[in-house]
């Protein structure tokens, strides 16, 4: 039994950069992964589906430049040279981060799969089926989620993709049938849109993105369909079948059953914990009924000294907030404070084009809450100078915010930058910034951040 300070299943976003933190700070660490350095975040999540969405913006704007004077002709991908360079990235990306946890004094690095074998210790097989059995009286479980397949009949009788198979394609799908209309699928499904594929999206909602006001949810939905992407709501997937000449696909939409052939069919209903081999009972450790583990407000599970980071714990599934996790357990630790995940800014983006950028409470979320003194500003992307300057007006701007205080209390940012526009708001909501205070700042001109003076402007009596 080898004996550790500090034992750190999964190297993603929180568990890497909390196993360097801790060996820094003169804790004997060992980090134990799986698969690779980096995580969903690196190897496939934020960092290889953001250079395709590169690629496939960069081929949109040759081909749909002709209004602001510039006509290309003969637009033509490239996929084997799309993914090479993501491929490069990735493994640029994943390497740099192995390499800085290989060099980190007091950090052990173990490639296997981990399992508690009771509170405070854990075995690991190795990738030559040999065992190590360590143990620590501090466990931190980093170990993610995974794409979730929904029982459909027929499903594992074809070669379907998911949000991790997809990004070995170097080939263009013919017609890329994605089941799920949601953050993932809509990313994805425009993506190929641009890259030459006919795309259908199916999602079981009566609309697409559901925890989005409606007004914003429509907005996107008719950017994706203006591209020419099929979107079919109230429909779900009942069969698949193998054709010879690709996927025969049954959906049920409106109550009307239709068949749909396609040459792929990609999966994108959501994610899952990846909790099943841990052995979390040996551990004392408890799951909720979906299987992520129970933490609470200071990232500790049911068992003292464990913790659970990441996507692996619910709640949202961000990079960003497994970065945070980290940051929140190492200084309650290591500098003794008393930080809580209660309450955090949970600010993220949709990487469409134009982007979703998207921080605090929703107007029907404020109208659900019963809030007082509650008022929505809007500003279109068209009365956006920069927008129109830049030649796409798509989109729009809109704040929620508490008359009476002057807080900002939410904003929804569909447009080009989205995510950066949404970042500046979230900065004045961090610094009790008011919205009557950004309605007269100074920005520079011209910017899509300066029509925020436009927005509040829209509150005035």
């Amino acid at each position: 039994m080898q004996q550790y300070d500090a034992i750190i299943i999964g190297a993603g976003q929180a568990g890497g950069p909390l196993a360097k933190k801790l060996a820094n700070a003169g804790k004997k660490t060992v980090l134990i992964e799986k698969r690779w350095i980096g995580g969903t975040c690196v190897n496939d999540g934020c960092t290889p589906t953001k250079t395709w969405v590169a690629s496939a913006r960069a081929a949109y704007v040759a081909a749909n430049s002709s209004h602001i004077g510039v006509k290309v002709k003969g637009v033509r991908i490239d996929m084997r040279q799309v993914k090479a360079r993501k491929d490069e990235i990735v493994l640029h990306a994943r390497n740099g981060g192995q390499a800085a946890i290989e060099k980190t004094k007091n950090l052990d690095l173990i490639f296997g799969e981990a399992a508690f074998t009771g509170p405070k210790t854990v075995v690991v097989t190795l990738k030559d089926g040999s065992q190590k059995q360590l143990q620590a009286d501090l466990i931190f479980i980093n170990t993610g989620a995974k794409p979730a397949v929904p029982p459909i009949e027929g499903l594992n009788d074809i070669d379907y993709l998911n949000s991790t198979s997809i990004l070995e394609l170097d080939k263009v799908p013919e017609h890329l049938l994605i089941i799920g209309a949601n953050y993932i699928g809509m990313e994805f499904g425009q993506m190929f849109n641009r890259f030459g594929s006919k795309v259908t999206m199916v999602e079981r909602s009566p609309r697409v993105l559901g925890r989005e006001d409606e007004d914003v949810a429509s907005a996107v939905h008719k950017i994706l369909t203006d591209e020419g992407i099929d979107i079919l709501t109230d429909a779900q997937a009942t069969n698949f079948k193998k054709t010879k000449k690709g996927i025969k696909a049954t959906v049920n939409a409106g109550g009307r059953e239709q068949s749909i052939k396609c040459s792929h069919v990609l999966i994108a209903v959501g994610r899952e914990p990846q909790t099943a081999a841990l052995n979390l009972p040996a551990a004392k450790v408890q799951v909720d009924e979906r299987g992520f583990i129970k933490v609470n407000e200071y990232l500790e599970t049911t068992e003292q000294g464990i913790y659970a980071l990441g996507d692996v714990k619910g709640g949202p599934a961000f990079t960003h907030i497994s970065y945070n996790d980290y940051t929140i357990v190492y200084r309650n630790l290591i500098e003794n404070k008393k930080l809580s995940v209660k309450d955090r800014p949970v600010p993220y983006c949709m990487f469409t084009d134009p982007q979703l950028g998207r921080i605090g409470i929703t107007a029907q979320e404020a109208k659900k809450q019963k809030l007082k003194n509650i008022k929505v500003v809007k500003l279109p992307m068209e009365h956006v100078a920069r927008a129109v300057e830049m030649g796409d007006t798509r989109g729009l701007m809109k704040a929620v915010v508490d008359t009476k205080t002057k807080k900002i209390l939410g904003a929804a940012v569909l447009g080009t930058e989205g995510g950066e526009i949404m970042s500046v708001l979230q900065m004045a909501m961090e610094g009790g910034i008011t919205y009557d205070r950004v309605r007269y700042f100074v920005f520079a001109h011209p910017t899509y951040s300066e029509s925020l003076n436009n927005l509040f402007m829209g509150l005035e009596d």
